[in-house]
């Protein structure tokens, strides 16, 4: 007690312990026992606490009555005869004590378990027996089968299936059923010694299955019934591994808080995770899980007798308060930042109508408290009674006075619930902090509060978790130890010092490490830690025999006056024999105060102020106010009343010192102008008509910018567009982006008529309805954008009823719902209370229709995400985006010209020492308020501050306005504070000659109180004759703006807008306006505030509720966009405009990132960081007092009191990561003033100084760029370069010019506009004292005080074992915090939101965008749907390519064969067309044309290409038809069955089949594979279902049906599977067709999982590196034998064999739509897209189809119809990329399986040359898609040593054989084709460019390069060959010529002399007899040197060539 070793730690058995623990969690039966640290860090379970008790106290009032319901009378059957009946043995006379049986070896059979029985008339014993672990639950009480298996330990009988038996066996003697959940108590493990010992409790949750609820009147601070939620067990998500990064985000101390996320439990095994600590810079949290399991609330203890399940948490007496919190959640939530915050039902409501209901805990009769009578009228309080330990006593008699709250006793709870993971292992030696403990550092807490402090349950809570860790430091060690053993002091960074936060030193903790507090100790250690405050906190604890007679006692004591100066009294009752109790009783009256104001709700209190003002409670107040004994303010107003000619001067003392020195500055004739004369009176200024009529009146310096869109807002659109991608590219298929043609949006913002006008106002200036195509660019108003703006009010259901139904009609629009400022409205609609409406966002966004609707995409848009972000969430953490930080290392990416300036950064200024900080209190402010507080007990404080402020705000606008003189006593009645505001106001529209000011804001939350003062002030400023110089503004967000017209021709003039009906209507509008905003409504509901806002008064605003979000919404008023950078010219002079342009301020909603960062050299220091620019060697000699700040008082005015650098530096905190060097930052001195000078007697200070420093300090904004950037672009110019003369510096220095000068413009004589000066300087902001305390503190991590409070009202803490905020987490690592840490009430929309039965309850359409306040969110949004747009019509469109044919200008125009109008070609006709030989696909101008008689082509026009110019071909971007073919990246509804591919439908089953044919070119069986899906094996035959596959089944010639294709449509395709375009079923619509894709063995199994639901034909082996040839090959080989087969299935059935279908389909995979040519009369021909359905029904209803051997369609150009109006609707010619081939008559024309190019092109002229009819369908044409990746001209030359493409030149393609030459591994045929496309001059030099004499090519086309034309003619008898009479040849090339070539056939030809000739053959030998067999030697030379191969290896199979010259 009281001794010096508080600090030290025991160290008894602790290691025994802990090892004992490590080794039951080793022989613990769960699969994988978790890591301890992991448990605690990712759990939320809360167990059972003790509550103070001893455990066998607990366990000997549990026995018999632990039943959930009554006990039953039972009678056990007698024991048969003679059986031993002694408690503690069987029936067979064994012992079965623990006692006993603990050294004994024991036989415990496989999967059976050693489990403690409780023996009823044995309390201190326990039983062993062993039980079948699958009838035992697990550690979280779940998975036991029903029923039981057993063995007695004691005689060995085995089997007992009842434990009714077993009972009766080992001598149980029950009164009640037995029941194994009551009586199977302990897991027993052997120790170290090898004794059996008891280890942890048996998990029982839920009897027979049922679920448990027990509820708490704590969970939310109320006991009122309506306000508990219907059920009370909770899931809670579970955090994967990394969910946070261990190292970087958790407070060091508070690990071991992490209590109390629940186990994702899959069967029993846990997933161990593994934590490690990532660099703090790449830390990338996990994904929380939402599964979770049901946390059943248990059993309470014994002393809760009227506990049943069927008592839910709305009837719970509440006693049950006293409940060990179970593991539901809610009885742990610890809700609010001020003690009685949550409380609010409960305390609001007076205590006499809480009397003798079930809530209130009544005590035995007799110990009743009677409140004294006129208790509030004598004492002039309210007392406060905080229920403690043990139930209140009931209070009688004046009831109302006295307030009672719960809330204390919660945060007792809920820090009694210890952490499960200490419970798991064995009996654990850490236990919860003890009653009297809890009581005693409630007493030090009280203790070292300030007189003026109210007490926070935070900081109660926190003490509380750090004493018991401290307290069991060692063992919450030892339990991390096995995780990290290494590391865990400097991983968890757990601290040893007993001195808790905001304690002081000398109270250290209590000794309970040494001796446990005992309860008489406790009044006497308590008294003793409250005497050091003197009569601060008075404990009642001696002689006290109950807590009635302490209350009795204390109200004595208050009555008497004897606790005038006690602002707490504990009361505290140790009774011996009884538990401790306490309560504790506030006393104090600005306690009292508060507290009692904290438990109104925000609206309740709000109408508590309306009802004081409506029933006159608060007109005293006024009345009092107005009448100060100094005079009568009203009359003083009276008789200063001005007539409008009478003039207003402001007094001589009052005038600025700016406007002295601006009038030194100016030229003499301005000086002498009477309009620029600052001594003018404000009468004398022209009126704002005649300021308009003026042209002479403008400002130069006005420009609004806040209308364009910056680079970060560029750069979080495309965030957001990415998340939108990655939702619809997931495998999820919950985001169809490709099925959507269009972007419709709905704005949701709160029920604010200016958020709602300004957000229309960005939304018609951001051009995206004009994007969207929402609007027509000429005829458009602003009032058409309100139509997809909507007010979240009950007018918003129709519009979003009817926005459903249209989505659900408009399939193809993508609708996205953006919910603007989220956090404003997140009530739940089914949860209906008085303080929050029905919850319509609730109602609307979450409704099924919303939710479910496929097209539907919801963006959530916040400054405070906080609310969004709890354990219910319907927001992935992965559809989170935040805005980027200021600290982040990517900011300089986005070339910003702004920096934001917020929260964090005004707190910064209140860090530095040396300036006046833009964020502070007013001290006389607080002090008038405090003494009327006391004078007026029963108003509410926002009355008082309210009426105060505004008597500040009337005497400040009279004394600057000259009515009272400095003497005067009036001017007490204000502050300095107000006197500035209200001077800058008016001052600031008479230094401009276009009357620019600036805004004041006046934040009253109560509309009635803001009306008022309205009223007030506008009555004021009338009598004062100043309605001219200022506008005052009620800004009530349920009405629209009201400006008076003066004003606003003022700002119609400025704004230059002609419309005569214009009004502002948004406080943006209001830019540059001198006016009072008096911003009313309980929150701020978005509005921005223009750059013109220069005071953001907050002294009003309640101090009662202090959460997160209610406090940085309030400070978010204030955020700003300030310049980050300026550069100066080199060589300023007067008139140089420094700033380039102004801050913009956009409207939007606030990453508290930023407030995390480390205490830097705060920027607002007068000492200036000035940097000398890089090249200029050395620094910049700046004397000291060029830095020196104005001589002005410390209480002064409020610009004068900056130093001249404040503007400057005080926009940027310097980012950490960007330290700059100490030897370039100057330290000048500051001279400091007393605060009794006068402004009157400042000394002058030289104008050169804040001219030269105003230019120099201009570069401090770069400050805010990192070094490398900021350094590069200064220019400091030295001081002499000032023009001003020595003589100015005697003239006065301005106050208004000491801080408006350091704008970047000020040192421009000439700008002589406030407002410009104050755009680039942020407000001031005024704060209530305890608001500004609590926010400038920060807590133990070095937070801000307020990052640690409850984030919402609306959700709620899930432990108190948390950790606390870290500084360096991140906002995703923060969002997951919140996540696990916090839960919603039951009034929030989320709190429905839990498991249905799915792994996670997100919604996958849902967004998150968070940033800062005024950031420029709505920017960034709005472009969002921009870009969205954009990308959808991006989707929809295809890059066609668009190629005029070539080879047709020179071509003559011929006859028209056929009428233009002809549906089908006559095969008579086609026959007499002559065959048009030359190529005009544009895809083959860089191959030899073909020739033909008649035709002279321009070889100009071809040039040489390149390998890869295909890629880069020209296109066109056409919009996809509705008869598109897609790739694999399409999925629509439509196409789920056909594509097989989607986790809504089974993946289709396929089977491998063979498929044998032999064929005579190939010389041996060719074995191919078919993959066939079970879904298309109708289209097959099989020798029997499942058998072999026989053949492919065709249809007769003479079937049709409408919706069927006849032909099988083979597509060959390799290196596609993503990108080809195989699904047809949009193409077809919707027809059944028969598709196969052809493709290589190798990428089998890549197509086959791409494309599931089609059937492949696989290539064999051999083939994997040919080319296209060998798939057309074996594609026409197989259809002809399939046919063959076909015809002898059909003959076998009867029907006639030439009647099979012979037609295949040859379709290229790139083939996405196809057009057809209609004739108009009118138009001409007309394309329009059509399905190839309708193209392949038209082909195949072709009468005489079955003359065609090929017939084929044109490829598409958008000139294509264009130069051929008179084109032949039917040609006979080349054909490609799709074809109809008849397999039957072309059966003797193979394509030639070698080859890799031009194989259609040789093709084609064989099958013409067989005589076969050949006929294009011109009328038809298909669009081929560019496709960059893949296909079969996609060609990689690689050499045979590496794998690795290189740059190999056509040269070396070739080698002479046998040579030492470079191999390379590509096909020869490849190589040889390469080398003749490019060597064409070196091969056939007279050929090229010649086009007369070809080069005759016998039975084969090759490509010989773009120059040469080739002559192709067949050998084969009675082939169609041009006539070649007179034509000589300048060449000849042979390539595998067979057996019709003869001497005699080439002997026909004639040559040039020195043409050359080229054989081909496939080795040496043949190449010699083919030269020997055709006597080419008689009429052509040959060389032993010409003589070549491909450089192939032998076992490649070269090819070999051969030339010569004709002789």
């Amino acid at each position: 007690m009281g001794n010096s070793y508080a600090g030290q730690l025991r160290t008894t058995r602790f290691e025994e312990v802990l090892h004992n623990s490590i080794e039951a969690s080793l022989r613990s039966n769960t699969v994988v026992p978790r890591p301890v640290f992991s448990q605690l860090y990712l759990e939320t379970e809360q167990p059972l606490a003790h509550d103070g008790r001893t455990e066998n106290d607990d366990e000997d009032e549990e026995v018999g009555s632990e039943s959930n319901s009554p006990p039953l009378p039972y009678q056990m059957k007698p024991p048969p005869e003679g059986c031993c009946t002694t408690d503690g043995f069987c029936q067979a006379g064994r012992d079965l004590r623990l006692s006993s049986l603990g050294s004994d070896p024991s036989d415990v059979p496989p999967g059976f378990m050693l489990v403690g029985v409780r023996c009823p008339s044995l309390p201190e014993t326990l039983l062993v027996c062993a039980v079948d672990r699958r009838f035992l639950p697990d550690e979280r009480g779940h998975n036991a089968l029903l029923g039981f298996l057993g063995n007695c330990m004691g005689c060995g009988e085995k089997g007992f299936r009842y434990f009714t038996e077993f009972s009766h066996h080992i001598n149980l003697k029950l009164s009640t059923q037995p029941k194994k959940q009551k009586h199977l108590k302990y897991h027993l493990y052997r120790n170290n010694q090898g004794v059996l010992v008891k280890g942890a409790p048996i998990c029982w949750r839920g009897h027979d299955g049922r679920t448990r609820q027990t509820g708490s009147s704590l969970s939310e601070g109320h006991v009122t019934s309506d306000e508990q939620p219907p059920n009370m067990t909770l899931t809670r998500p579970t955090h994967t591994p990394g969910s946070y990064t261990a190292g970087s985000a958790v407070d060091p101390v508070t690990l071991p808080q992490i209590a109390d996320v629940s186990h994702s439990l899959t069967n029993g095994n846990h997933a161990a995770p593994s934590i490690t600590q990532p660099p703090l810079n790449q830390s990338r949290p996990g994904r929380p899980s939402a599964k979770g399991s049901h946390a059943n609330a248990g059993p309470p203890k014994k002393r809760h007798k009227g506990w049943s399940p069927e008592s839910s948490a709305n009837n719970l007496p509440e006693s049950t308060a006293k409940t060990p919190p179970s593991s539901s959640a809610l009885s742990t939530l610890s809700v609010s930042s001020v003690f009685t915050n949550g409380a609010r039902s409960e305390t609001a409501a007076p205590l006499s109508s809480l009397q003798g209901s079930s809530l209130t805990p009544l005590s035995p009769p007799g110990l009743s408290v009677t409140i004294p009578d006129q208790l509030l009228h004598t004492c002039s309080l309210q007392p406060v009674i905080f229920k403690g330990h043990g139930p209140l006593p009931q209070l009688t008699g004046n009831a109302n006075e006295v307030l009672l709250s719960s809330l204390l006793q919660s945060c007792y709870l809920s820090s009694q619930t210890l952490p499960g993971v200490y419970q798991h292992y064995g009996p654990s030696p850490i236990q919860p902090l003890s009653t009297e403990m809890q009581i005693l550092l409630t007493v030090y807490y009280l203790v070292q509060l300030g007189p003026d402090q109210v007490p926070l349950i935070e900081d109660l809570e926190q003490i509380f978790m750090r004493s018991w860790r401290e307290s069991h430091l060692s063992e919450i060690r030892q339990y991390q130890q096995p995780q990290t053993p290494a590391s865990q002091g400097r991983h968890y960074g757990i601290e040893t010092t007993s001195t808790l936060p905001g304690l002081p030193q000398h109270l250290s903790l209590p000794p309970q490490s040494q001796q446990p507090l005992t309860p008489s100790q406790l009044p006497w250690l308590a008294q003793l830690a409250a005497s050091s405050c003197g009569e601060g906190v008075v404990v009642l604890g001696e002689k006290i025999g109950s807590l009635a007679q302490g209350l009795q006692q204390m109200f004595s004591r208050l009555m008497e006056g004897r606790l005038e100066n006690t602002n707490y009294v504990v009361v505290i009752v140790t009774t011996p024999g009884q538990e401790t109790q306490s309560c504790v009783v506030v006393t104090g009256k600005h306690q009292c105060r508060a507290l009692a104001e904290s438990m109104y709700s925000p609206k309740e209190g709000l109408k508590e102020i309306n009802h004081q003002l409506s029933t006159g409670i608060a007109q005293e107040l006024i009345h009092y106010c107005n009448s100060q004994q100094d005079g009568d303010l009203d009359s003083l107003l009276d008789s200063a009343t001005v007539d409008s000619s009478e003039p207003s001067p402001l007094s001589s003392s009052q005038e600025s010192a700016e406007e002295r020195s601006l009038k030194t500055t100016h030229s003499p004739k301005d000086t002498n102008s009477p309009k620029d004369s600052h001594t003018q009176c404000s009468k004398d200024l022209p009126s704002p008509k005649e300021r308009v009529s003026s042209p002479k009146d403008t400002c130069s310096e006005y420009s609004v910018e806040w209308r364009e869109v910056r680079p970060i807002q560029l750069a979080v659109a495309r965030k957001l567009l990415s998340h939108v991608c990655a939702i619809a590219d997931s495998s999820t298929q919950n985001l169809d982006l490709g099925s959507f043609d269009r972007v419709s949006f709905l704005i949701l913002v709160p029920s604010s008529e200016v958020t709602f006008q300004q957000t229309v106002l960005h939304l018609w200036n951001s051009g995206v309805l004009q994007e969207l195509g929402g609007l027509d660019q000429e005829c458009v108003s602003q009032r058409e954008a309100e139509r997809f703006v909507v007010k979240m009010d009950q007018s918003a259901q129709a519009r979003i009823d009817s926005l459903t139904q249209e989505a659900q009609s408009n399939s193809y629009t993508l609708y996205i719902l953006v919910h603007d400022h989220a956090h404003c409205d997140i009530n739940s609609a089914s949860h209906s209370s008085s303080d929050c409406g029905l919850g319509p966002v609730d109602q609307l966004l979450n409704s099924r229709q919303v939710r479910d609707a496929p097209n539907i995409l919801i963006l959530h848009v916040t400054s405070f995400p906080f609310a969004l972000q709890t354990q219910y969430t319907r927001i992935s953490p992965y559809n989170e985006i935040h805005w980027p930080s200021a600290f982040s290392n990517d900011m300089d990416l986005y070339h910003e010209k702004t920096r934001y300036f917020g929260v964090s950064e005004l707190l910064e200024t209140t860090r530095s020492g040396s300036s006046l900080p833009l964020m502070r209190h007013d001290s006389s402010f607080e002090s008038m308020v405090s003494a009327l507080e006391e004078r007026f007990p029963k108003l509410h404080s926002a009355v008082i501050r309210t009426t105060v402020l505004i008597q500040h705000y009337c005497v400040a606008l009279m004394a600057a306005s000259g009515r009272i003189d400095s003497s005067h006593n009036l001017h007490k009645h204000t502050s300095v504070e107000t006197l500035e505001i209200v001077q800058s106001l008016l001052t600031a529209s008479q230094q401009c000659p276009a009357h620019h000011g600036h805004m004041v804001l006046l934040r009253i939350p109560s509309l009635a109180l803001a009306a008022w003062a309205h009223r007030r002030l506008s009555r004021v400023r009338r009598q004062l004759g100043l309605e001219e110089s200022f506008e005052i503004i009620l800004g009530n967000p349920n009405q629209a703006l009201n400006i008076g017209q003066s004003f606003t021709d003022q700002i119609k003039t400025w704004l230059k807008i002609q419309d005569a009906d214009w009004v502002p209507q948004t406080y943006l509008e209001l830019e540059a306006l001198p006016c009072i905003l008096i911003l009313s409504g309980a929150e701020p509901l978005g509005e921005s505030l223009p750059r013109s806002l220069k005071y953001c008064d907050l002294r009003v605003i309640s101090c009662a509720y202090l959460q997160r979000t209610t406090l940085e919404q309030e400070l978010g008023l204030a955020a700003y966009l300030v310049r980050a950078e300026s550069r100066p010219p080199h060589n300023p002079g007067p008139g140089s405009d420094l700033l380039e342009s102004d801050a913009e301020k956009l409207s939007s909603t606030d990453n508290e990132e930023e407030e995390g960062r480390e205490n830097r050299d705060s920027p607002l220091s007068c000492s200036q960081q000035v940097q000398s620019c890089p090249d200029s060697g050395a620094l910049d000699p700046f004397p000291a007092q060029s830095t020196t700040s104005p001589n002005v008082s410390q209480k002064g005015t409020m610009d004068a009191i900056q130093p001249p650098s404040q503007s400057q530096t005080q926009l940027q905190p310097q980012p950490p990561s960007f330290p700059y060097p100490q030897a370039t930052i100057h330290q000048p001195q500051v001279q400091s003033y007393s605060q009794a000078q006068p402004i009157s007697q400042l000394q002058p200070q030289p104008q050169i100084q804040s001219q030269s420093l105003s230019q120099t300090n201009s570069q401090t904004y770069t400050q805010m760029l990192p070094m490398h950037q900021s350094l590069s672009q200064m220019q400091i110019p030295p001081p002499q370069t000032q023009p001003h003369p020595p003589a100015q510096s005697s003239r006065q220095h301005s106050k208004s010019t000491s801080s408006g000068s350091l704008s970047p413009r000020a040192s421009s004589p000439h700008q002589s506009c406030s407002w410009a000066r104050g755009v680039s300087r942020p407000p001031s902001v005024l704060l209530p004292r305890a608001l500004y305390d609590i926010i400038t503190a920060s807590d133990s991590s070095g937070l801000p005080r307020c990052s640690s409070f409850l984030p919402h009202m609306s959700v709620a803490w899930a432990s108190s074992f948390r950790p606390l905020l870290s500084k360096m987490m991140t906002c995703t690592e923060q969002s997951l915090y919140y996540r696990q840490w916090t839960v919603p009430r039951s009034n929030h929309m989320d709190s429905s939101n839990r498991t249905e039965g799915r792994s996670d309850n997100f919604h996958p359409r849902r967004l998150l965008l968070s940033g800062p306040p005024q950031v420029g969110k709505t920017g960034a949004y709005l472009h969002f749907l921009g870009i969205l747009s954009r990308m959808l019509i991006r989707l929809m469109e295809v890059d066609i390519y668009d190629e005029e044919d070539i080879n047709y200008s020179a071509q003559a125009e011929g006859v028209l064969y056929h009428l233009p109008n002809a549906s089908w070609p006559n095969p008579d006709i086609m026959r007499t067309m002559p065959f048009d030989y030359t190529i005009h696909d544009p895809k083959y101008d860089d191959i030899s044309s073909v020739y033909c008689p008649g035709f002279t082509p321009s070889f100009e026009g071809n040039p040489v290409r390149l390998e890869d110019v295909y890629l880069r071909r020209r296109t066109a971007r056409i919009k996809l038809s509705k008869y598109a073919a897609y790739n694999t990246y399409h999925h629509c509804e439509q196409c789920h069955q056909y594509l097989g591919f989607n986790p809504r439908y089974q993946m289709y089953e396929t089977t491998l089949h063979a498929f044998t044919f032999t064929h005579l070119l190939l010389g041996e069986e060719i074995q191919l594979y078919f993959i066939i899906p079970k879904s298309k094996e109708h289209y097959f035959s099989f020798s029997q279902p499942g058998g072999q596959l026989e053949s492919m089944r065709l249809p007769l010639t003479s079937d049709w049906t409408p919706d069927c294709i006849k032909s099988p449509i083979f597509t060959p395709t390799t290196g596609r599977h993503e990108h080809g375009l195989f699904n047809l079923y949009h193409a077809m619509d919707g027809a059944s067709h028969l598709h196969i894709l052809v493709v290589k063995e190798y990428e089998m199994a890549v197509y086959k999982k791409y494309w599931p639901n089609h059937i492949m034909l696989v290539l064999p082996t051999v083939f994997n590196g040919a080319g296209i040839g060998a798939a057309h090959f074996l594609i026409k080989e197989l259809s002809y034998h399939n046919l063959e087969l076909e015809r002898s299935r059909r003959l076998e059935g009867g029907a006639p064999t030439g009647d099979v279908w012979p037609f295949i389909i040859l379709a290229d995979d790139s083939c996405v739509m196809w057009n057809a040519v209609e004739l108009d009369a009118r138009n001409g021909s007309v394309e329009h897209a059509v399905s190839l359905k309708q193209i392949l029904q038209h082909m195949e209803a072709c009468p005489d189809l079955a003359h065609y051997g090929l017939c084929g369609i044109r490829k598409w150009s958008s000139r294509g119809l264009t130069g051929n109006k008179q084109r032949e609707p039917f040609s006979r010619g080349l054909l490609h990329d799709f074809l109809l081939l008849n397999v039957d008559r072309s059966q003797n024309v193979q394509y030639d399986q070698n080859r890799f190019t031009c194989h259609d092109v040789d093709f084609t002229l064989r099958l013409h040359s067989a005589g076969l009819l050949v006929c294009g369908f011109n009328s038809f044409s298909v669009m081929k898609k560019q496709i960059a990746i893949g296909g079969y001209r996609t060609f990689i030359i690689k050499t045979k040593t590496t794998d690795v493409p290189t740059s190999v030149g056509p040269s070396q393609y070739i080698c002479a054989p046998d040579s030492k030459h470079l191999f390379l591994a590509t096909p020869a045929q490849l190589l040889l084709e390469k080398y003749l496309q490019h060597t064409r001059q070196k091969l056939f030099p007279l050929s090229t460019k010649n086009y007369t004499h070809p080069v005759l090519s016998v039975d084969c086309y090759l490509n010989l390069g773009p120059e040469v034309t080739a002559c192709f003619v067949s050998s084969r008898p009675h082939s169609v060959n041009i006539s070649t009479t007179g034509l000589l040849f300048s060449g000849l090339l042979l390539c595998f010529v067979d057996s019709f070539v003869t001497p005699g056939f080439l002997k026909k030809f004639t040559f040039l002399k020195g043409a050359t000739l080229c054989v081909i053959s496939a080795d040496r030998s043949s190449l010699r007899q083919t030269v020997g067999r055709l006597e080419l030697e008689e009429e052509w030379r040959f060389r032993l040197s010409d003589e070549f191969q491909t450089a192939n290896a032998k076992e490649d199979r070269p090819l070999f060539f051969l030339t010569g010259k004709h002789i």
